[in-house]
C-alpha cells in the first residue's frame, strides 16, 4: 500500500472527517483543514505529526492561498487535493437572501476554484498529483428548494471538466466525487431560507417540512441511504486508479438518479437534431448533401 500525503478542507465534519480518520489509521499524513480545526484535538492526539491542522474558511481565497502554501512548504510533496468544504441552502429561489445566496456561491463554487488555482502551480511544480472535489448527485441532478446548491455543483463539474484538459499533460488527475444522500450530519446542518407562504403547498415546502421533521424517521432513512465510512474508503481507493475516473458516482440513489437524468436529457437532445443541423451555414449544409 502506497503512502501519500493529503490535504483536506472540511476535514472536521461528514466525509472529510471519516476520510481524514481512515487514511490517518493506514498510516498516510493528513493536511486537514476546517473553520474549526479544534474538532481534530481527538485524531491529533492520537496521530500526532502524522496530522497536520489549519484553520480555514474557503470563502476567504487569500486564506487558501496562504494555508495550502504552508502545507506544501512544511510537508513537501502533497500527492492529493480533496475539495470538500460545503453545506446545504435550501429554499425557493426568491427566498433566499443575498447573503446566503452569495455564502453558498462562495463556499463550493468559488472556494473549490480558488482551492484549485491555489494548489496547481504546487502540483505542477512537484511533477504531478491527484484533486479530487467532492461533488454529489446535486452535481448532475436538480432538485426544488436546491437551485442554489445544485448552480454550485453544477458549477465546479463544469469548471473541473474544463481544467482536467489543462492539466493532464503535467501528470494532475482530476476525479470528480458524486455521493448520494448519505448518513452525514448534511441535512440536519442544511442552511434553510425564509418560507414564503406562496410556496408551502408545493414540493418546495413538502420538502421543507422532511428536513425540518424527524431526521431519524423510516421516510427519511430511506432516502438517505449512503455509508460514509464506505464513501470514503471508496475515494481513497480511486486515487490507486490509473487513469483516475473523471467521475465517481456512489450510492444506490446516486446511480440511478444520474441515470434517468442523463437518459431523459440525451433523448432531449436527439429530438432536436434536425433542427440543430438545420441552422448550420448554407453552404455547410450544401456540402452535407453530397
Amino acid at each position: 500500500m502506497t503512502t501519500r500525503t493529503w490535504f483536506i478542507t472540511g476535514a472536521s465534519s461528514g466525509f472529510g472527517f471519516e476520510l481524514t480518520a481512515q487514511l490517518l489509521a493506514r498510516g498516510d499524513r493528513v493536511a486537514a483543514t476546517a473553520r474549526r480545526p479544534d474538532q481534530l484535538t481527538t485524531l491529533s492526539n492520537r496521530y500526532g505529526s502524522q496530522l497536520w491542522t489549519a484553520a480555514l474558511d474557503v470563502t476567504d481565497t487569500g486564506a487558501i492561498r496562504r494555508v495550502a502554501g504552508a502545507a506544501f512548504d512544511e510537508l513537501g510533496r502533497i500527492d492529493v487535493v480533496v475539495s470538500n468544504a460545503g453545506y446545504g441552502l435550501f429554499g425557493a429561489a426568491e427566498e433566499a437572501s443575498d447573503e446566503q445566496l452569495l455564502r453558498q456561491i462562495n463556499t463550493i463554487l468559488i472556494g473549490g476554484i480558488q482551492l484549485a488555482r491555489a494548489v496547481i502551480p504546487h502540483l505542477r511544480a512537484q511533477g504531478g498529483g491527484r484533486i479530487v472535489q467532492m461533488s454529489s448527485t446535486g452535481g448532475q441532478v436538480p432538485d426544488p428548494g436546491m437551485s442554489f446548491y445544485n448552480a454550485s455543483k453544477f458549477g465546479i463539474e463544469g469548471f473541473y471538466d474544463s481544467v482536467a484538459m489543462e492539466l493532464a499533460p503535467f501528470g494532475i488527475d482530476v476525479t470528480l466525487v458524486e455521493p448520494g444522500g448519505s448518513r452525514t450530519n448534511f441535512n440536519r446542518a442544511m442552511v434553510l431560507s425564509d418560507p414564503i407562504p406562496a410556496y408551502e403547498a408545493g414540493i418546495v415546502g413538502q420538502v421543507r417540512s422532511m428536513l425540518t421533521g424527524d431526521p431519524d424517521a423510516e421516510f427519511v432513512r430511506k432516502a438517505v441511504i449512503g455509508d460514509p465510512a464506505k464513501v470514503a474508503s471508496a475515494v481513497i481507493g480511486s486515487v490507486d486508479l490509473s487513469p483516475a475516473p473523471r467521475r465517481l458516482t456512489l450510492g444506490s440513489n446516486a446511480y440511478e438518479a444520474i441515470t434517468a437524468t442523463l437518459r431523459n436529457r440525451l433523448a432531449g437532445l436527439e429530438c432536436q437534431r434536425e433542427l440543430a443541423y438545420s441552422t448550420d451555414a448554407g453552404d455547410i449544409i450544401g456540402a452535407r448533401s453530397l
